[in-house]
């Protein structure tokens, strides 16, 4: 059973940063189609907030370009997201994503709260 597990949230002040890893454990990372990072403020619609494919393209959400940076470590099974500049309206759960050729698969979300 493939398991996404999310970890590196809390609460930071605006202008901070965090960094966010999500391990991948039960089948090979390097088969992977593509990962990604979501969010889900309260109330509104989980959104797309960034992807990186098995060839390492990166796609970012307009809000966060030039602050949010993905990666990928194949040697840890581990997908980032570093995040700069944090703003109060990035405060949200934020959950990894990684799609195979005929799966996908969640993680459980970790909490980010931007506030002073």
């Amino acid at each position: 059973q493939v398991q996404p597990v999310e970890s590196g949230g809390g609460l930071v002040q605006p202008g901070g940063s965090l960094r966010l890893s999500c391990a991948v454990s039960g089948r090979s990372f390097s088969t992977l189609n593509s990962m990604g990072w979501y969010r889900q403020a309260p109330g509104k619609q989980r959104e797309k907030v960034a992807t990186i494919t098995r060839a390492g393209n990166t796609n970012y959400e307009d809000s966060v370009k030039g602050r949010f940076t993905i990666s990928r470590d194949n040697a840890k099974n581990t997908v980032y997201l570093q995040m700069n500049s944090l703003k109060p309206e990035d405060t949200a759960v934020y959950f990894c994503n990684v799609a195979y050729t005929y799966a996908v698969y969640w993680g459980q979300g970790t909490q980010v709260t931007v506030s002073e």
